[in-house]
């Protein structure tokens, strides 16, 4: 369902959190049913026979648009949002900025999956955001989940804050994204996770979930990772407790199939015989969801050593600073597994994530 955006005026690319074209300056909206950039007059714009118009907080960098006849000035992604920084903590909304725009590329990748989106504020339990500043707070912000509602230290967007907490925690990668997609993995866990057979097969995989979580975070912490940790886990946090191996599995199934589909709407191809990478060309596709989770962590071993290749000719550290052991790869399988088995299409996701604010449903 993802499409390569572009300018609806000089068909220039464009990135997914831009107000303006750079190069004809034309200001642009994006109409989420479409997954297209529409050219904007006096911040509306008509789409078919509807009228859309920029979400109440386009000043924060917000570009979606919002149906005329919408609940709310504000679009379905700033809608999940539940907490934010005061209205005059403008350092904090300016980190905000940054933030939301992760979260609405986790939110159009969520629903190129077909993953279900059920709001806080519609259901108990339902997807929710709590974006607030340790700098502004008084106090530390601590990122995790919990009942449904994710939280973020926006203080994190500050490259310099996030640097220093990924080398003190020896990680090899952190990034805002991957916070987010982190703390979805415990979100959906529990949403995918539909029956007792299931909870099963996740424990045999993943650990049991319900061992103490106080007792294995004191251990993580004193003790650190155990010894050949990589040849179960695809990072030194995902041994700390069989929840953490399992939302960190998650994340990396996003990193995987996100970069993939991106690959494919540029039109990537990796030649074998130009390359000499395998006997056959690298061709990414822009959903696996038909595939076997196989052909999509071949894709990617290759791809993402010529991703690092480039990374690293640019003199910058490995796109994919990772390695799928074998176990690993049975995780993400499992994860491929109960992602694709999940009950909405995209377009009927998309079409339900929607409902309040759209005719389309």
């Amino acid at each position: 369902m993802s499409t390569q955006p572009r300018c609806p005026h000089c068909r220039h690319f464009v990135y997914l959190d831009v107000l303006r074209c750079p190069n004809c300056a034309g200001e642009l909206g994006y109409h989420i049913p479409t997954r297209q950039f529409v050219g904007l007059v006096h911040g509306r714009a008509t789409v078919g026979d509807q009228v859309w118009y920029t979400c109440s907080n386009r000043e924060w960098s917000c570009n979606w648009l919002v149906w005329e006849n919408a609940p709310a000035g504000r679009c379905f992604s700033c809608r999940l949002t539940r907490r934010r920084p005061a209205a005059d903590d403008t350092v904090a909304l300016e980190k905000l900025a940054k933030t939301e725009e992760a979260k609405r590329r986790l939110l159009l990748q969520l629903s190129d999956l077909g993953l279900p989106i059920t709001p806080w504020d519609v259901e108990e339990g339902g997807l929710g955001f709590d974006l607030l500043s340790s700098l502004s707070e008084g106090r530390p912000v601590m990122i995790g989940h919990a009942n449904g509602i994710v939280t973020i230290d926006l203080a994190e967007s500050l490259d310099d804050r996030r640097e220093a907490l990924r080398v003190r925690l020896g990680e090899p990668y952190r990034t805002m994204l991957g916070h987010l997609r982190h703390e979805v993995g415990h979100y959906y866990q529990n949403v995918l996770l539909v029956n007792d057979q299931l909870w099963a097969r996740s424990r045999a995989i993943f650990g049991d979930e319900r061992a103490s979580y106080r007792d294995a975070l004191d251990r993580h912490y004193r003790l650190g990772a155990p010894e050949g940790w990589a040849d179960s886990f695809i990072s030194e946090y995902a041994t700390m407790h069989p929840w953490e191996d399992f939302a960190e599995t998650f994340a990396h199934y996003l990193h995987i199939t996100g970069t993939l589909q991106t690959a494919a709407a540029i039109g990537i191809h990796l030649d074998a015989a130009a390359t000499n990478l395998r006997d056959t060309d690298v061709v990414p596709l822009d959903s696996y969801a038909a595939a076997p989770v196989q052909l999509l962590l071949a894709d990617w071993e290759w791809l993402s050593q010529a991703f690092n290749r480039v990374n690293r000719s640019m003199g910058l550290g490995d796109l994919y600073p990772f390695t799928i052991a074998p176990p690993v790869r049975e995780k993400l399988a499992f994860v491929h597994e109960i992602i694709t088995r999940a009950p909405l299409s995209p377009a009927d996701q998309l079409a339900a994530a929607l409902r309040e604010e759209t005719e389309f449903a």
